[in-house]
């Protein structure tokens, strides 16, 4: 540690270690020597982390430390570390995606832009993180590195696809993490580990450098234990990308605090109270007695978005990894490659009917949000359910855990709408609620979640088991 200079609390903010940094109450060395020793100390126990970049951090910090002994400005996340779902490219790393196929692959030769951006607000990498294999999962679990542990309860579930991203935060490994989320991988680890996510608008932030899933479906995003440092990671990744034609062509739009005055809120009915458990039930009720909402709104179809986002995710999951399960079956999970082969097999005319059905639920939705301003749901069914676990009840019935967890997600993400997972504060394990809005508002859903936490009624604080020391 820099001589004079103190490290922070496993619970220290970004915005706590920013100001620390930039005022020189602290340096950005201190802080990731902190933070590389939190993580050499939890991954025995979560499992979180699969490479510690620590030359690369050190670095990095050292150069921000000079900056700030320069009356330099180093940016808004000066000093603050982050790591990343191991399916972004990381310069001088394979990118696993999860994999035991993507060990083999040459290193990236260059950072995904979201993580250039990241640094250029003066954030540090520290490492990559566990994910479910190819991102076709929603438990933590994986077959060739083991499962990511919950932080608030090692013998549960983290969720997935982004687990580790999950767990890393939750367990106050970094503040800040970044994941993916294609049918509900940043929503459902938020919720099981009890930590702020975003799902932004699909298009909001660029793809490009990170290993693809389903085109049609995936969004990047962040993890946060404040809505003040999910903004602040947000806004520094906004902006076009002319490289990536998935992303929008729109200028950035800072999500700015303010009031909710007016707002016009519902609860999602049907579909999302039918398959949602006593704990989901219980938080939504919280949300919606806190923001006034008595409305009660049902969307049409929604089990079918569902089913149909499963057809376009099978089919198109399939086929990009067809030549891998010709070549290298045997390195698959097998419950993974057995998921990929059947889309694969997945007629053409499904996927058609799938893709029409989408134009028609996405104009159903809009249509009815035009009378609301933002939608609240459970983001999981549950909370976390025990790591081996492989069924839960649901609706009355018995299902398979693995497929289930994003029952209340997949109709959501089908059509890119923007969500911001709000975990609920309570004495037992976390359980977030999605706050829903239309396209391009994620600045409305940071502003409700905001007036949430300062109510008490949405927190994110790092499991009680990791929260001590520095």
């Amino acid at each position: 540690m820099t001589a004079g200079h103190r490290a922070l609390r496993a619970d220290a903010t970004a915005s706590d270690i920013a100001a620390a940094v930039r005022g020189g109450a602290t340096s950005a060395a201190a802080v990731i020597e902190a933070a590389l020793g939190r993580i050499a100390a939890a991954q025995p126990i979560l499992n979180a982390v699969t490479a510690v970049t620590a030359e690369r951090a050190r670095m990095r910090a050292a150069a921000i430390d000079r900056a700030v002994a320069a009356g330099q400005d180093p940016g808004p996340l000066a000093g603050v570390p982050f790591a990343v779902k191991n399916l972004f490219d990381v310069a001088g790393l394979a990118t696993l995606a999860g994999s035991r196929i993507e060990a083999d692959s040459p290193p990236a030769t260059a950072d995904a832009p979201l993580i250039a951006r990241l640094e250029a607000a003066g954030a540090i990498l520290v490492g990559a993180l566990g994910m479910g294999e190819y991102a076709y999962d929603f438990t933590g679990r994986n077959a060739h590195y083991g499962a990511t542990r919950n932080p608030h309860d090692p013998a549960r579930m983290s969720g997935g696809s982004s687990g580790g991203s999950g767990s890393a935060v939750a367990g106050g490994l970094v503040p800040i993490a970044l994941g993916s989320d294609t049918n509900g991988s940043i929503r459902v680890p938020a919720s099981l580990c009890g930590v702020f996510g975003l799902k932004p608008t699909f298009g909001r932030l660029t793809r490009r450098g990170s290993f693809p899933f389903v085109a049609a479906l995936d969004h990047l995003g962040p993890f946060a234990r404040s809505v003040a440092d999910l903004r602040l990671a947000y806004d520094a990744m906004q902006g076009p990308d002319p490289a990536d034609p998935a992303c929008a062509d729109r200028p950035v739009e800072p999500a700015a605090e303010g009031d909710i005055a007016g707002l016009r809120v519902a609860v999602l009915d049907g579909h999302f109270h039918e398959f949602a458990g006593p704990e989901a039930r219980a938080a939504v009720e919280r949300v919606a007695d806190a923001l006034g909402a008595t409305r009660r709104l049902t969307l049409p179809g929604a089990g079918r978005a569902r089913a149909a986002a499963y057809v376009i995710t099978a089919a198109e999951g399939g086929a990009l990894h067809l030549d891998r399960l010709r070549r290298r079956a045997e390195d698959f999970d097998p419950e993974t490659r057995d998921r990929l082969t059947a889309g694969a097999l997945v007629p053409a005319a499904w996927v058609d009917r799938a893709q029409r059905y989408r134009g028609v639920f996405r104009r159903a939705v809009a249509a009815a949000m035009q009378e609301v301003d933002v939608l609240i749901a459970p983001a999981t069914p549950c909370t976390a359910p025990l790591v081996e676990q492989q069924t839960m009840e649901l609706a009355g019935a018995t299902v398979p855990v693995r497929a289930n967890l994003g029952v209340l997600t997949q109709p959501i993400s089908f059509i890119g709408l923007p969500v911001v997972a709000a975990p609920i504060a309570g004495p037992g394990l976390p359980i977030a609620v999605q706050i829903i809005g239309r396209p391009w508002e994620e600045a409305t859903l940071l502003r409700v979640a905001a007036a949430l936490e300062r109510a008490g009624i949405a927190a994110a604080p790092v499991a009680k088991a990791f929260s001590a020391g520095s």
